[in-house]
């Protein structure tokens, strides 16, 4: 939440719900009877939870992979024509897929491992599919409803694929141990949609900066608050830059040499 106190003054309310939707739309509706001037939605279930709660106050998302499925718009301009815009953290799944074909080019049957109660996850494995297809790769959707089931499903994935690509999908970020503790041993490849997952159990990814989408957020909120922009006419705005990178300990340990382009992954 932004609540703007004269020319120079914000007051930053920061909730953290946990991805609950319940607690997201509890939240919001605090928002809302405090009659904010702006909301802040942090990923899907947020932004979500924000535009069921007003058609009001204008809503900034980010971390949010593709606003259409989000928001269930069907004829996507690049606009929402509401009052939401924001900032995307998909990264270009056309390249995602090259990657994983630079990498692996003589495996065949590569898993779409993804969280069925995310529609952004789902967006992202029908997006990749094609083109993985198009290198004539055989892809297979091994789905899991949440992390109770996650460990069953990666097992059963790790027994038919050659490589798993897990996109930007929340619960997998959140369990990343729970699939490394089946790939590894397996010996079969992770290229993930984003750092943190990679970083977990991944071999590559092609990264965005979640630091970009978070200040291009807030140059659109400046806007909006002190220039009166519209935001209903504001261009969803994506990572300018996306770099390739590896996770040394996962390569190393699996026998995977990555092209020089690659940037390994900062240790945490």
């Amino acid at each position: 939440m932004v609540e703007l106190l004269g020319e120079d003054r914000v007051v930053f309310d920061e909730q953290n719900a946990s991805n609950d939707s319940a607690t997201c739309a509890t939240i919001i509706n605090q928002f809302v009877s405090a009659d904010v001037d702006l909301i802040l939605a942090n990923a899907t279930a947020a932004l979500q939870a924000a535009a069921q709660g007003t058609t009001e106050i204008p809503i900034l998302g980010t971390s949010i992979t593709d606003y259409a499925t989000a928001l269930g718009i069907d004829d996507w301009t690049g606009t929402t024509g509401m009052n939401i815009s924001g900032t995307s953290d998909l990264a270009p799944l056309e390249e995602q897929a090259a990657m994983l074909n630079e990498l692996f080019p003589d495996a065949q049957n590569v898993g779409l491992l993804y969280c069925s109660a995310e529609p952004n996850s789902i967006y992202q494995a029908d997006t990749i599919r094609g083109y993985l297809e198009g290198y004539g790769y055989t892809c297979e959707d091994y789905t899991f409803a949440d992390s109770n089931d996650l460990a069953s499903v990666v097992t059963n994935a790790v027994s038919s694929c050659d490589v798993i690509y897990v996109p930007t999908d929340n619960t997998a970020a959140g369990n990343t141990e729970v699939i490394n503790n089946v790939c590894l041993p397996a010996g079969i490849p992770v290229i993930a949609g984003e750092q943190g997952i990679c970083s977990g159990c991944g071999v590559a990814t092609l990264s965005i900066s979640y630091y970009d989408i978070g200040y291009a957020a807030g140059e659109m909120a400046v806007d909006i608050l002190e220039n009166g922009a519209d935001i209903s006419t504001m261009e969803i705005q994506s990572a300018p830059n996306v770099t390739k990178m590896y996770n040394e300990a996962i390569c190393s340990e699996l026998g995977i040499t990555v092209p020089d382009d690659y940037e390994p992954i900062a240790a945490e």
